[in-house]
């Protein structure tokens, strides 16, 4: 499973988690998921960034120098 496949599941296990905390008035069980949420949804952010970074340097790697 990919990096992003597995940010995007926690991302759906913690949006599940804080849907049965709201359905079962378990407002601990909301706030966790609701934070798994984020969690996911930096570590997604994350590695995106870090893939635009390898890009630029990989682009400027490639380039001619001047």
């Amino acid at each position: 499973m990919s990096k992003e496949n597995s940010h995007k599941a926690e991302e759906f296990k913690g949006k599940a988690k804080a849907a049965a905390g709201k359905a079962t008035n378990d407002e601990s069980l909301q706030a966790e998921g609701k934070a798994d949420v984020v969690q996911a949804k930096g570590k997604e952010a994350g590695e995106k960034a870090k893939d635009a970074a390898r890009g630029v340097a990989n682009s400027l790697k490639d380039s001619p120098e001047s």
